[in-house]
């Protein structure tokens, strides 16, 4: 059986679980890629782009309204008592660990769908030349923590400087922490991770900044 075999028929029995819990946009397009999305089960979605993508098939998901992260997702009223519940993590290998931990500290059986891998970045002169030519003014749009700090190991020291003199414009309080920790001291927030919203945000912040 091919990866994608194994995937596709471990996604066709994680919709017969009690909750789904979709970590990204990119989770549900993958995952809506292998089959489509057919469940009786209680959807959630990490944040409003989540959300979004899963409305786009006819998917009306619970999401949090202050934290749109792992913590806001296990705030919400329908993942405090779990005992007995099934639940899967529509998600990619390699993340934080912090839902599957709490979810099964509340009783859940939780089971992993991966549906897609994150991957390094391949920066080559052009992606260094451009993050140099950054102003002081500029807005780095921020999603994912695991990009961010892929983009920072990767560049070299004088991009990294420079990178970290723009606006961090993030998407979730971790992120944002994050963010200071590697070296941004202008960090803002974006009401979600849809790109709409971090562009939205973006905006505000040239709209007041003199050039």
């Amino acid at each position: 059986m091919s990866d994608v075999d194994a995937a596709r028929a471990q996604w066709q029995q994680a919709q017969g679980d009690d909750l789904l819990i979709f970590t990204s946009p990119a989770a549900v397009r993958y995952a809506t890629a292998l089959t489509a999305l057919d469940t009786r089960a209680v959807v959630v979605a990490t944040g409003q782009g989540t959300s979004r993508a899963l409305l786009r098939h006819g998917v009306d998901a619970q999401v949090p309204t202050t934290r749109q992260d792992s913590e806001g997702v296990l705030a919400l009223p329908a993942l405090q008592s779990l005992q007995g519940r099934r639940v899967a993590l529509i998600t990619a290998p390699d993340g934080r660990g912090l839902l599957q931990e709490q979810l099964a500290k509340r009783g859940a059986t939780v089971r992993e769908v991966h549906v897609y891998t994150r991957g390094a970045p391949r920066l080559n002169r052009r992606h260094i030349d451009a993050v140099m030519q950054l102003p002081s003014t500029a807005c780095v749009l921020i999603s994912s923590a695991d990009a961010m700090r892929h983009l920072l190991t990767f560049l070299p020291v004088a991009a990294r400087d420079r990178l970290r003199r723009a606006v961090a414009v993030v998407s979730s309080d971790r992120i944002a922490e994050l963010a200071r920790l590697d070296g941004f001291s202008r960090v803002e927030m974006a009401s979600s991770a849809h790109s709409e919203d971090l562009l939205a945000a973006a905006c505000k912040i040239c709209s007041r900044t003199p050039h």
